[in-house]
């Protein structure tokens, strides 16, 4: 996978946000789409009207809620989880489960993005990351 792309309704919230939240672009918040450094991946954002047009016609615009899937940003370091979750906040995001021990041994929250997608943010003392910052899985 080389890029997750994101409908979103309000283009120039969502690159703030985003651009807020330190994800790195060239592009602008007038420009029709906008790529974010992620680390191996690349995030996308697209307005929503126009992603499901270029599905095609017969692609309905879905409804604000959860679409069955979750990003996920795993840090190094477990008190990473707390600040990057603080960051999302003070960013327009919207806290949904607060930080917490899991029952496979990490400490993970989620929040939301101004569209509702949801990110959980996690620590795992058994991931290993490369140089990049990219989890390694062996």
């Amino acid at each position: 996978m080389s890029i997750v792309c994101l409908g979103v309704r309000d283009f120039a919230r969502s690159y703030q946000f985003y651009s807020d939240l330190g994800f790195k672009t060239t592009a602008q918040s007038t420009d029709p789409i906008a790529f974010f450094s992620a680390g191996g991946v690349v995030l996308s954002i697209f307005p929503l009207d126009q992603l499901a047009a270029d599905i095609g016609p017969h692609v309905p615009v879905p409804q604000p809620g959860f679409g069955g899937i979750s990003l996920a940003h795993n840090t190094r370091e477990k008190a990473e989880v707390d600040q990057v979750m603080a960051l999302a906040q003070q960013c327009g995001g919207t806290i949904v489960k607060q930080p917490h021990e899991t029952d496979w041994g990490g400490y993970s929250g989620y929040f939301t993005d101004p569209d509702g997608y949801h990110w959980e943010v996690a620590h795992g003392a058994m991931w290993k990351f490369d140089d990049r910052g990219c989890l390694i899985l062996e």
